[in-house]
């Protein structure tokens, strides 16, 4: 099995600094993929020439959007699995490896899951949890709607995870947005394709802020759920 690492990227310089020298070579025993592969989103900040420097293929989006940079790592890059990475603290480098193992044993997703038991969400330490909250409800409604069978997922919505080449040909994913990963759960779910978890820590983020809001974002899951729900 050939496993891409997509490292999605968008004027994160300063965290790829940080985290890119913590990610295994390809190959390597300790890596769990065969090849890198960055998408970027119109940085500005120096970003691209990091990684060209170093020789890593960067793949440029035309248009904007999360789902825009899977679908052109679907579209470009062979291979039989894809694992995304946002290279911005809120995820470990060290759980890399683990995604070969349940793609070898069947799985067509794996999740990096920050809510089950060994996890951290980045909120945990916080007494007021909203995206932690917000977050299993989506959860919550997407197992409830959708999950014919296997076990309770937890955490639908994350975006460290790996999908195979022929999920992504069941799935017939279009969403463009943050939705992405939420859609690719729900119509696994409906599908029946099988889906493995393991728990992550999740750091915090190292540098700037997330370009996804909190309200209108919410708001992008309400519609996501909506409408697989109606199709």
């Amino acid at each position: 099995m050939r496993i891409a690492l997509c490292i999605l990227t968008k004027n994160e310089k300063e965290c790829v600094e940080v985290m890119f020298p913590r990610i295994p070579a390809p190959s390597t025993p300790n890596a769990g993929f065969d090849e890198i592969v960055v998408v970027d989103g119109g940085s500005t900040d120096g970003t691209v020439e990091y990684f060209t420097q170093r020789g890593v293929k960067v793949i440029g989006q035309s248009k904007r959007g999360r789902g825009e940079a899977f679908h052109l790592a679907f579209e470009q890059i062979k291979a039989d699995a894809y694992i995304f990475f946002s290279p911005d603290g809120n995820e470990d480098p060290e759980d890399l490896p683990k995604f070969r193992k349940y793609l070898s044993e069947g799985a067509d997703i794996v999740i990096a899951s920050r809510m089950m038991k060994g996890a951290r969400n980045e909120e945990d330490d916080q007494i007021f949890r909203w995206r932690k909250w917000a977050n299993n409800a989506f959860n919550l409604m997407a197992n409830i709607a959708f999950r014919k069978k296997g076990p309770f997922i937890t955490d639908s919505i994350n975006g460290y995870r790996a999908i195979t080449k022929s999920a992504t040909e069941t799935l017939k994913l279009d969403a463009s947005d943050y939705t992405i990963e939420y859609q690719m759960t729900m119509r696994a779910f409906k599908s029946g394709l099988k889906i493995a978890e393991f728990p992550t820590i999740e750091g915090n983020r190292i540098f700037g802020e997330t370009q996804a809001r909190s309200i209108p974002t919410g708001i992008r899951f309400l519609k996501a759920f909506y409408h697989e729900l109606t199709h």
